[in-house]
């Protein structure tokens, strides 16, 4: 390697390659897995508290504006209720509560998994959805706004 001194072999210092004070080595899984793991403390500890402050007892979270005001169902309506039922294992009453939610706790959970799954390995998460998946998830929760708030969609209620 003419031209090529020992410095310049060496990953850079942000690279992924790079660990800190050992140029040219990857890090490893544990810290790697650092962030997934904060972002699941984070929710684990949010879940925990819906799970001790019962969202069903007036006077612990406020109220939903829209619901208050104009006395329509938000697609975030019944959320907190259904995590707390979630929590306590009763999917059904989670279910019920909030099925968009429920939803959204198992898409959670698979996006994480793949997550620190690829974080273990030290290749990244690369979420990009394109245009049609936004209309798509726009379309998802305006459907499920309009179906909840008409008289037919009273199993949506919260």
């Amino acid at each position: 390697m003419r031209g090529v001194n020992a410095d310049s072999r060496r990953a850079a210092p942000g690279s992924p390659t790079a660990a800190p004070g050992r140029p040219g080595t990857a890090p490893g899984p544990v810290p790697r897995l650092a962030v997934p793991l904060a972002v699941l403390a984070a929710v684990a500890a949010a879940f925990a508290y819906v799970g001790v402050v019962d969202p069903n007892e007036p006077g612990h979270y406020p109220v939903c504006p829209l619901l208050r005001y104009a006395g329509i169902y938000c697609p975030g309506c019944g959320g907190l209720r259904s995590a707390h039922a979630f929590v306590h294992g009763h999917f059904a009453a989670a279910l019920h509560d909030n099925a968009l939610a429920v939803a959204g706790y198992l898409a959670f959970a698979v996006v994480w998994t793949v997550w620190a799954l690829r974080a273990a390995r030290g290749r990244p998460l690369r979420l990009e959805p394109g245009p049609a998946h936004l209309w798509a998830l726009g379309g998802l929760l305006l459907a499920f706004t309009v179906v909840r708030n008409l008289p037919f969609g009273g199993l949506l209620h919260p």
